[in-house]
């Protein structure tokens, strides 16, 4: 099962491409790191810890 790689912050609308940085929840919630930061790396929509997420290679 692969993650699903959301293309923008689901509070700001910024890009969140396969290669830029990007935090998500256990439920793949999508966030900047500027408005991960913003609400103390916890998902507004789960109340779960938001982490970095991988990045995945362009070919993919």
């Amino acid at each position: 099962m692969a993650l699903e790689m959301r293309p923008i912050c689901e509070r700001c609308q910024a890009k969140t491409g396969w290669r830029d940085e990007a935090r998500i929840c256990s439920y793949e919630c999508t966030f900047c790191p500027e408005c991960a930061e913003s609400m103390a790396s916890i998902c507004p929509n789960c109340g779960g810890g938001l982490v970095v997420r991988p990045h995945r290679a362009e070919a993919l």
